[in-house]
């Protein structure tokens, strides 16, 4: 049977006897409850799980919407009248039209669902250096990302089903660059997109440099490798379309970006408080 000590009993005995009593009075034995939940812890947990709900569908619809309006912009872009798909068997020149379509297509549709979505999810469609710079818990991470998930593969259904012709928003590798370079490629600007999330301090006008941040990394990368940036963004497509034999580098390219971004951001932050920066 455990002894319960009521804190504040043994404080104020402390103050009364300071020197002759060496051992804490009697107190009287009570039997604990068995019934460890407390009416206020009740509501708490309940308040937790519809938190944690909350997030999670908060994500989903958030991703969901991000990726729809972005893939149907790029379906217009590729399927445009005398267009030549960029993952077609040649190489063509670039189509600067094309390419800045497709860039402002995502980045704007970033930019306005973080704005609506990050308060609530707080994963603003990157979780893994959230995880990593301890931004978020792992339950949360975990949840994000199959919510992420499953709503690419939703996001990709629905734009196949909404727009007439083949599903040609799928990431693929341009004939002139190599897998090596095509992976090191959607490091570095998955590297920059997390960069500007974690160093940036919340506002107002944080979706939108984010959403330009995902706009200069398209216009750096889409021609090359079709800017993933985010495993999720690939993941559903293949999913619906199929797989390309190289689809592992929209998995390992961005999460070492995601990597060296929070490796950055961890020690730019070690820096600042050695020298008492704010």
């Amino acid at each position: 049977m455990a002894l319960a000590y009521p804190r504040h009993s043994i404080q104020l005995c402390v103050s009364i006897f300071p020197t002759t009593i060496d051992q804490p009075p009697s107190l009287p034995l009570h039997e604990p409850s068995t019934n460890t939940t407390t009416p206020s812890q009740t509501p708490r947990s309940h308040h937790t799980l519809r938190t944690e709900a909350a997030a999670f569908i908060g994500e989903f619809i958030g991703t969901f919407m991000f990726l729809s309006l972005a893939f149907t912009g790029t379906q217009i872009a590729l399927n445009a009248a005398g267009s030549k798909e960029l993952s077609g068997s040649g190489d063509p020149l670039p189509d600067v039209a094309k390419l800045l379509y497709i860039a402002f297509a995502f980045g704007a549709s970033l930019a306005i669902n973080v704005a609506i979505f990050a308060d609530i999810s707080g994963g603003k469609f990157v979780t893994i250096p959230l995880y990593l710079t301890r931004k978020i818990h792992w339950h949360r991470a975990t949840q994000t990302i199959l919510s992420q998930l499953l709503a690419s593969i939703a996001a990709s259904a629905f734009t196949s089903a909404l727009l007439p012709g083949p599903l040609t928003i799928a990431t693929t590798l341009s004939p002139s660059i190599s897998l090596t370079r095509g992976l090191f490629l959607e490091a570095l600007v998955t590297s920059q997109l997390i960069l500007t999330i974690l160093m940036l301090e919340g506002g107002w006008a944080k979706p939108m440099y984010i959403g330009a941040s995902l706009f200069v990394a398209h216009v750096c990368s889409v021609y090359y490798t079709g800017a993933s940036l985010n495993p999720a963004r690939s993941f559903g497509p293949a999913v619906v379309g199929g797989f390309t034999g190289y689809h592992w580098i929209y998995w390992v390219g961005p999460l070492l970006g995601s990597a060296v971004a929070s490796a950055v951001y961890v020690g730019v932050g070690w820096l600042r408080r050695e020298r008492g920066g704010v």
